[in-house]
């Protein structure tokens, strides 16, 4: 995997009453038959978002440094704490290594 398919590194995770800093570890793959990425990753483990998402949260808007806000979605907290965020489209981080929307 190369750097343009994958990112670790700060976030931010904005819910519809406020925001949660996050680390995140995410990656990307491209779909030739949709003719665009799909990508997904996790958050590190945070609390107050794992049990927002127990509670049943399943959208947010991510913010990574130096990269537009994009829509995700947000699954179950996985056994270790982090919870699963998944978008298709240009993955967020692209910007961020030098990729033009």
């Amino acid at each position: 995997m190369t750097d343009e398919e994958e990112y670790r590194g700060p976030a931010t995770l904005r819910l519809e009453d406020g925001a949660v800093a996050v680390e995140v570890r995410m990656s990307a793959h491209f779909e030739p038959i949709e003719g665009r990425f799909r990508w997904m990753g996790r958050t590190n483990p945070v609390e107050e978002l794992r049990e927002r998402v127990g509670a049943g949260l399943r959208t947010a808007v991510l913010e990574i440094p130096g990269a537009p806000r994009t829509p995700v979605r947000l699954s179950e907290p996985d056994p270790w704490g982090g919870v699963r965020i998944t978008g298709a489209g240009t993955p967020p981080w692209f910007p961020v290594v030098g990729h033009e929307r």
